[in-house]
């Protein structure tokens, strides 16, 4: 008899673009091990996207939020319990912005507003994902809130630019929120820092970012970590089996994170 990780679990998933995305291969394997899912993008992610294609193919709902508005927020949490009949026990968070990036202005040339919504999409909508859901008590108790980041946070790396900035702020909301959460409702926060991956954002990046794939790849004992590695991880993280685990930023990268010189 087999048993599902997440058999009659309930989950939101943000971030979920196309089959490129990383929320896209979580998405689907949260349904196949068992979880009920409510999807969520911005108006113009849906219009461009193909979340349509995977809400199908998950048998999930789709609810229209920007997690940057505390409003939307608030309806999404309050309809997707509505939707899936109770109070939610997974999030995750992957959504991340930079117009810095998509405009190739250098780091120390960025362009202040644009920094701005970099920090409020990418970092600081995390913090009020998590306002809103502890305001609204909308998480079971041991439910898991994972954020997607990426070693930039602790480390300068060429082309990241204002990105890395705003990882360090999500690692740490993920720290601060974690320690409430935890205590008052047993709600367990973490970050994946996950091996680059190809998906639409990472390869968009351009400034010699295409390199990061192979020489972290070459780097890395393991190799990189791919979409449906970083998939069946963000499970395990969701699943009752790491019920104590929080506050944490884990390196899913192959051992690229410890790897100092490796000769070939």
């Amino acid at each position: 008899m087999t048993h599902n990780l997440l058999d009659g679990k309930r989950g939101i998933i943000f971030g979920a673009l196309n089959s490129k995305s990383l929320a896209w291969a979580v998405a689907k394997q949260c349904v196949a091990e068992g979880a009920k899912l409510v999807l969520t993008n911005t108006p113009i992610a849906l219009r461009l996207g193909q979340i349509q294609q995977l809400a199908q193919e998950t048998h999930s709902a789709i609810i229209t939020a920007d997690a940057t508005n505390t409003d939307d927020l608030q309806h999404l949490f309050i309809e997707a319990q509505n939707i899936l009949d109770g109070k939610i026990d997974f999030v995750l968070h992957a959504v991340a912005m930079s117009q810095n990036i998509r405009r190739g202005k250098a780091y120390q040339e960025a362009d202040y507003n644009y920094m701005q919504q970099t920090l409020d999409i990418s970092a600081l909508s995390f913090h009020k994902l998590l306002q809103t859901a502890y305001q609204l008590d909308a998480l079971n108790e041991y439910a898991s809130v994972v954020a997607l980041t990426y070693i930039a946070a602790q480390r300068a790396f060429q082309g990241y630019n204002d990105m890395a900035d705003a990882k360090a702020l999500l690692e740490s909301i993920a720290r601060n929120f974690g320690m409430i959460y935890g205590r008052q409702k047993r709600v367990r926060i973490n970050t994946v820092s996950q091996s680059p991956t190809p998906t639409t954002a990472g390869t968009s990046i351009g400034n010699g970012v295409d390199r990061f794939f192979e020489i972290s790849d070459h780097t890395s004992p393991l190799g990189n970590a791919n979409q449906q590695d970083c998939a069946n991880f963000c499970v395990i993280l969701f699943s009752d089996y790491t019920r104590k685990v929080t506050m944490q930023n884990l390196y899913h990268d192959g051992g690229f994170s410890t790897t100092g010189i490796q000769l070939p």
